[in-house]
């Protein structure tokens, strides 16, 4: 398919839908490029992008809300006998290596549904994939208390099954940033989007942590599982697959996303073999695998090791494990905007501001896990650390957005691909640990933080020499829009009221 015929198209789409309108009036011939006033209500893809940031939000409460509660689930409890002695045994008795693989447990399921996730995205809409995908987390949250109390093997299979859920929500969101980003602005939208991910671990530590003092470890799943489930119903009801199905968008807002995001086509099928096979694919999957190293590793194990280390309470380890993650959450939203600008200025390719966001920070972060690694005090400890993971806000402006410039139409199921690899660290890393840290002491936990500096260095290298911001020669288009096509819907027939009304974007 041309890029002539993809334009004449989008044209005639255009024309059919105008033509069908009740009411016609002026559209506003050009429209602002700047979407980022503080009316932010009055642009519906800001609206997307803020609930797809409380959407990550819960996406990672429902996730590290483990991390505190096994701490409260593991601590020595004051238990009187029948004989009237008094002991403490923790409630639940479990070795390192249990204590791994239930923490751990999640990420055997989150592997298995990358793919299928970024595939079924692509075929009935990313937004719908998204809500299911939280939607099912909270409600089987819910039921992790319970589960618990039962058996540790019913509570590694609820944990299992969430992860299967919750493995569709990263790679269907670039399904829904395919047809909602412009051009300009995938950096900043899908950075501020990922960044929710951060702010949900910063308030849900220490928010477990008051929760599992004040109201018993369970109350930590049950508050998270409610609020899951309150973001879905919002999601569904105001989210809608594309602008051009939003009765809400102004028309000079859908004229812009349309003329900046370019043609969007159907996908009816994807090149595995190409794809599988190209350089800049691989270059996404290691940047991303060595991200993801290093911040599972602290994900899951950084209120054990402030608790370790330095003889942090329950409640302490999770305000100074939230540190970093608030770091994350605010370089996040620079770095989106910063990666977009310097684009703008036309004076660096997209592969030069992608190779110098990821590898940048990769080194950057290497540096300070060493830190951490020697550090003496808890607040050098807490400083480094908060650079290292802060530091990787940068990287996701870099690989996270590069799917969709080297591959559009197929980068929800690329970054299938890139985070199922990514997801092996969040099976290995906490396994690894706690085989290696089984004294608890500086030693062994200096050799976790050696292992991740390594895999960040690795990742800069094979990032730096393979990465790509160019569209690939191997990219698959059909005719027919997929924002029309998914529902059955014609373009002679839809009416988008956006075309009934002149208003600004």
């Amino acid at each position: 398919m041309s890029e002539e015929n993809c334009v004449s198209d989008d044209l005639k789409r255009q024309a059919a839908l105008f033509y069908n309108s009740t009411e016609r009036e002026r559209i506003d011939p050009a429209p602002e490029s700047d979407g980022f006033s503080w009316r932010f209500w009055e642009k519906r893809r800001l609206v997307v992008a803020l609930l797809a940031f409380f959407g990550f939000f819960n996406v990672y409460a429902l996730r590290v809300n483990l991390s505190v509660a096994v701490i409260a689930m593991t601590e020595p409890i004051e238990l009187e006998l029948d004989n009237g002695t008094t002991v403490y045994v923790p409630e639940f008795d479990w070795s390192p290596q249990t204590k791994g693989l239930v923490l751990s447990s999640f990420f055997y399921g989150y592997l298995l549904t990358q793919l299928p996730g970024g595939w079924l995205a692509s075929k009935i809409g990313g937004h719908r994939m998204f809500a299911i995908g939280v939607g099912a987390t909270s409600l089987l949250t819910l039921f992790t208390p319970p589960l618990a109390h039962i058996s540790t093997g019913l509570l590694v299979t609820v944990r299992v099954i969430e992860g299967l859920f919750e493995g569709v929500t990263y790679p269907c969101i670039h399904a829904v940033w395919s047809v909602w980003a412009p051009a300009g602005e995938r950096a900043r939208l899908a950075s501020f989007a990922f960044s929710g991910s951060y702010v949900g671990t910063v308030v849900s530590l220490p928010v477990s942590a008051y929760l599992a003092r004040y109201t018993g470890w369970p109350g930590i799943f049950y508050v998270s599982g409610i609020f899951g489930l309150l973001w879905t119903t919002i999601w569904w009801l105001v989210v809608k697959e594309s602008p051009e199905r939003d009765p809400h968008i102004t028309a000079a807002e859908l004229k812009y996303i349309q003329e900046s995001r370019g043609c969007t086509r159907g996908v009816r099928s994807h090149p595995w073999r190409a794809m599988l096979s190209s350089g800049p694919v691989w270059a996404i999957v290691a940047a991303h695998f060595s991200e993801n190293w290093g911040f599972y590793t602290l994900l899951t194990f950084l209120p054990t090791f402030m608790q370790d280390a330095f003889g942090f309470s329950t409640s302490s380890s999770g305000w100074s494990s939230a540190v970093p993650y608030l770091a994350m959450s605010l370089t996040l939203q620079v770095s989106g905007v910063l990666a977009d600008w310097l684009l703008s200025l036309r004076r660096l390719s997209v592969t030069a501001v992608r190779r110098l966001f990821t590898c940048g920070a990769f080194v950057a972060q290497t540096v300070f896990m060493l830190g951490a690694a020697y550090s003496s005090s808890p607040s050098a400890c807490i400083a480094c650390l908060t650079l290292a993971v802060g530091l990787g806000g940068f990287a996701w402006s870099g690989f996270s957005v590069n799917h969709l410039d080297i591959a559009p139409p197929h980068a929800s199921v690329l970054m299938g691909v890139s985070n199922t690899v990514a997801t092996l660290p969040g099976i290995v890393s906490p396994a690894l640990a706690g085989a290696i840290v089984t004294d608890k002491s500086p030693e062994q936990w200096r050799i976790v933080f050696f292992i991740s500096s390594a895999i960040y260095l690795s990742g800069a290298a094979l990032y730096g020499a393979l990465c790509s911001g160019n569209r690939q020669a191997w990219v698959v288009e059909v005719e027919g829009d997929a924002t029309f096509d998914t529902d059955g819907a014609s373009t002679t027939t839809y009416d988008n009221k956006a075309l009934d009304r002149s208003s600004e974007m």
